[in-house]
């Protein structure tokens, strides 16, 4: 039965719709119990039931609303969840209708459904998580796989919840520190640009009526006024359409990618900061997977995209070569010229005494602790240099159409 209904899934027109079934009904020792299936039909809902022994009283039809995206944050919290309900005992089963039921996303209750039906009928956990490579990755997949094999779901899950946390940690942290920057030079834009639009061409009809010659700067700010209200339309099409292809480019041109994250890693500022995570997010990645016995060369395959860093993934691949190879880890990284000494050393260290996960897994603390105090650093250096440049750009725009006022006064 449950191979057939295995074959059957695929098969599901694309175009039929699916309800969200609240159902009652009484299991093999008359007890009544209750739950939610995603199905086409309450005979579906029946039929499923029936195959675990539940002997259905009630079948109320919910109407799938629509939600949130699926977050890298809404899967690590599901990962923390699961590994608590099941070191605490739970079945697996009831673990996803439990996780299933109080989650507030109902994108994310129906992917749950759709991976705890899998599971019910015989798929593997790590093969009901393969069917949704959008929100499970390889290396979350290898790590429930070898959990599976050896009997220890429970630690890696709790091992690769701890894992995710860390990482969506990380890039919080990240984006925490590019968010402020951002948004003012945002906010700045617009300001400049209704500036120019709107409060440069007024003081342009009164400074005609004066009848004489305008300071360099003021003709300067007001020939730039004069560009913006006849091309803004251009301006914001070149800024826009610019944006778009960028960002198109960089998702399907490996070499753009490989172009543009190269040069991130040599921003002056921020460099060291994207750095500094790509090779926490490196060295937690792998000493994750190592401490799960995966083995080595299987392990690098998840590593390099984990960082997140076409470079660092470029890197790992050769990497992987070479220690297929029979070279050492450390000798391969060298030759990477990516990793700072105390990585290597540490790596080093970790292979001579049988302990790389545990020496890599330091490796990674001490840069989240570093990309923790870049964060703050940055923070308190990008306010006043925001300030000052805001200052400048404003200020001159602001100066430079009061300067005939003041000669006017002069003049008087």
């Amino acid at each position: 039965m449950a191979t057939a209904a295995q074959k059957r899934t695929p098969a599901r027109p694309a175009t039929q719709k699916e309800f969200l079934y609240e159902w009652e009904g009484r299991d093999r020792n008359g007890k009544t119990v209750r739950g939610e299936m995603r199905a086409l039909g309450e005979n579906q809902v029946q039929a499923s039931l029936r195959r675990q022994g539940v002997l259905t009283t009630k079948i109320k039809k919910r109407k799938l609303r629509s939600g949130k995206s699926i977050k890298p944050r809404d899967v690590a919290v599901f990962t923390r969840q699961m590994a608590t309900m099941m070191k605490a005992g739970v079945p697996l089963l009831q673990a996803f209708d439990i996780v299933g039921r109080g989650n507030s996303n109902p994108n994310m209750a129906r992917l749950l459904n759709d991976i705890r039906t899998d599971v019910e009928t015989g798929t593997s956990l790590s093969s009901a998580f393969r069917k949704h490579p959008k929100y499970f990755n390889t290396l979350y997949c290898n790590l429930i796989e070898a959990g599976e094999a050896a009997g220890i779901l429970e630690e890696l899950l709790d091992r690769l919840a701890l894992y995710m946390e860390k990482t969506e940690a990380i890039k919080s942290k990240i984006k925490s520190a590019l968010m402020y920057p951002t948004a003012v030079i945002v906010v700045a834009f617009v300001v400049v640009t209704i500036i120019m639009l709107f409060v440069i061409p007024s003081f342009k009809q009164v400074f005609t009526s004066f009848g004489a010659d305008l300071p360099a700067p003021t003709l300067f700010v007001i020939g730039m006024s004069e560009f913006f209200v006849s091309y803004w339309w251009l301006i914001f099409g070149v800024l826009i359409g610019g944006g778009y292809f960028t960002l198109q480019a960089w998702k399907r041109n490996e070499k753009f990618q490989q172009a543009v994250d190269r040069l991130l890693l040599r921003l002056p500022i921020f460099g060291a900061l994207i750095d500094k995570s790509c090779v926490a997010r490196w060295t937690r990645t792998l000493s994750t997977m190592f401490a799960a016995g995966v083995p080595l060369v299987e392990a690098l395959d998840s590593v390099g995209g984990a960082s997140g860093n076409s470079v660092y993934a470029k890197a790992t691949t050769r990497i992987q070569q070479e220690v297929s190879t029979g070279t050492s880890l450390t000798t391969a990284m060298t030759g990477a010229n990516l990793f700072p000494p105390m990585v290597l050393q540490m790596t080093a260290i970790g292979e001579e005494s049988g302990s790389i996960d545990h020496m890599l897994g330091k490796a990674a603390d001490f840069y989240e602790q570093e990309v923790d105090a870049m964060v703050a650093g940055l923070s308190s250096l990008m306010e006043p240099i925001i300030i000052v440049v805001l200052g400048v750009v404003i200020g001159g725009i602001v100066v430079s159409m009061y300067l005939p006022i003041f000669k006017l006064g002069q003049v008087v």
